[in-house]
C-alpha cells in the first residue's frame, strides 16, 4: 500500500496519480516489467553520502550512475553510496529498497537524472515492493523541486527483453 506520508502529500497538492499493484519485485527493472512501464520511465532511488550528508539520487531503472560525471556536476570529490544501515531509520514507513523519490519528505536533497526528466511521466515504488505510483513528471518536479543534472549512463542489459 502507498505510504501514508506520500499519499497525504500527493492528495494535499491535488496531484493526479495512479497506483498499480503487482507481484513483489526487488530490482527496478523487475518492478518496471511487473508494472508494464518502460525502464526509462521507472525511477530508482539511490541514497548517497554527499559532502557528509545524505542525498537522494533518482534515475531511470535501465541507467546507472556515472560517479565521475555526478561528482563533476556537483563540484565535489566527497561522494559515496550509503549503506542501508545508514539510512533505514529515515524510511521507517517504507520497505527497504522501495523508497519513493521524494527526498523532500525525508529531509534530504534530491538529484534527478536528466535522462529521467525527459519523459512525460514518472513511475516509482510507493514504499512497498508490490505497488508503484505514476504521475506527470512536471507534477513531480513541482512537488520535489529536485536539482536535475546529467549523471547517468545507459545500462546495457544482457537480455534484450530486460529493457521494457
Amino acid at each position: 500500500m502507498i505510504t501514508k506520508k506520500l499519499k497525504e502529500h500527493l492528495d494535499a497538492h491535488n496531484i493526479k496519480y495512479t497506483t498499480t499493484t503487482h507481484s513483489p519485485a526487488f530490482t527496478a527493472m523487475e518492478v518496471a516489467a511487473m508494472a508494464h512501464v518502460p525502464g526509462k520511465q521507472m525511477a530508482k532511488v539511490v541514497i548517497m553520502h554527499l559532502d557528509n550528508r545524505l542525498a537522494m539520487a533518482v534515475l531511470p531503472a535501465n541507467y546507472r550512475i556515472n560517479s565521475g560525471r555526478m561528482m563533476h556536476a556537483l563540484h565535489t570529490a566527497n561522494m559515496r553510496l550509503a549503506d542501508e544501515a545508514e539510512f533505514a531509520h529515515l524510511f521507517r514507513d517504507c520497505e527497504l529498497g522501495a523508497m519513493p523519490p521524494f527526498g523532500n519528505l525525508y529531509g534530504m536533497q534530491t538529484f534527478v537524472a536528466q535522462s529521467l526528466a525527459e519523459d512525460e511521466y514518472i513511475t516509482f515504488s510507493a514504499g512497498t515492493h508490490s505497488e508503484v505510483v505514476t504521475l506527470l513528471f512536471e507534477d513531480y518536479r513541482n512537488l520535489v523541486r529536485p536539482k536535475i543534472i546529467s549523471f547517468t549512463d545507459r545500462f546495457m542489459p544482457t537480455e534484450p527483453d530486460q529493457d521494457v
